[in-house]
């Protein structure tokens, strides 16, 4: 038994190919999405993230973003935000690593990881972007408590058949087929508000001139850009950062339901995450059954057990609130007739 939960806990922590990983994409449509947070995550968020971002100026279009927002409504108050300023370079470049690691090691209550493009995906080869993506995965080996964000490289005119777009979509196939974290600079830029699809775009943002010359927009400086694709782009951080914590506006999505209830068993990410005493999980059965919920550390131990016999079909809620377990990550299965579907949390002392 125990070398199986080893195994379940090793894929875990790559995020392949398991019902833990979590592929979460920050689009142009993360921007609508934003306006749907409830205030109590966004709290959340503010008050259990701490964030590593390297970051020359094109990636500095979030934070710009980010501080117009706190502008508008100090609602949206940053978390701990460590600003480093470096990029991902170019062709192979990983000199960037070494110095996020210097600072995961030692500052151990940081939780997400993000490191922006400058042009380096513009001139890039299929060998170079591979290596970005290698570097990334072995870090998230080596840091399970740490989310890594990965990114993609902004628009430079280029359109779909050019350079750019084919090594950004290598970036987001990559993501999608292993179950990563995507803040995708680029699809923020190709799209305004109305959904409207602008492909041969750059960093610019010229349709934001034309959006803002009939709507009311933001106003302030955004390198290389409008404001407004700066202030798209901390809105849809917003979204990342909500969907990372547990929150999702598709979780009730219609045509995935039957009678209020998906059609398959599913497990929800815990909530608060990070979390300190406590934490709830939520999931829902398509019906009644056998189901046994349990709490693993990163040895495969089990430290838990939230449920263990038969439950109606709806959806069940438990709370978990350790009381001898140290700081970490940990996991959580959730098994039935039916499924196993595994998930990643971490207790913050």
């Amino acid at each position: 038994m125990l070398i199986i939960v080893l195994a379940i806990a090793a894929v875990a922590l790559t995020g392949i190919g398991t019902a833990s990983a979590q592929h979460i994409v920050a689009d142009h449509s993360s921007c609508t999405e934003f306006e749907e947070i409830p205030a109590s995550v966004i709290e959340n968020i503010t008050a259990g993230y701490r964030v590593y971002y390297g970051r020359t100026s094109h990636g500095g279009q979030v934070v710009s973003g980010l501080d117009y927002l706190v502008a508008e409504n100090s609602l949206y108050a940053l978390p701990d935000l460590r600003e480093v300023s470096d990029d991902l370079g170019y062709d192979g470049d990983t000199s960037w690593v070494a110095d996020m690691r210097d600072w995961l090691d030692s500052h151990t209550d940081y939780n997400v990881a993000m490191m922006a493009w400058c042009g380096g995906v513009s001139e890039n080869t299929d060998a170079g972007i591979d290596i970005y993506l290698n570097k990334m995965t072995e870090l998230e080996g080596d840091y399970p408590g740490v989310y890594f964000i990965y990114m993609t490289g902004h628009l430079d005119g280029g359109g779909p058949d050019g350079l750019l777009y084919h090594n950004n979509n290598r970036i987001r196939d990559y993501c999608a087929a292993n179950g990563k974290i995507l803040f995708d600079f680029a699809d923020i830029e190709s799209y305004d508000p109305d959904g409207v699809y602008y492909p041969n775009e750059t960093d610019a943002c010229n349709w934001c001139y034309d959006w803002c010359d009939s709507y009311s927009c933001c106003g302030g400086y955004c390198a290389h850009s409008h404001c407004f694709s700066c202030y798209q782009k901390g809105r849809a951080w917003w979204t990342m950062m909500a969907e990372i914590d547990g929150w999702s506006l598709s979780l009730d999505v219609e045509d995935d339901r039957v009678d209020g209830l998906p059609h398959t068993p599913r497990l929800e990410q815990n909530y608060p995450n990070p979390f300190n005493p406590s934490t709830a999980i939520e999931f829902d059965l398509a019906r009644g059954g056998q189901v046994r919920l349990e709490v693993f550390d990163l040895l495969g131990r089990s430290v838990a057990v939230l449920a263990d016999g038969r439950l109606s079909a709806g959806h069940h809620r438990v709370q978990w609130q350790p009381t001898d377990q140290p700081s970490g990550v940990y996991f959580y299965r959730l098994r039935t007739g039916e499924s196993e579907q595994t998930r990643k949390m971490l207790l913050l002392r």
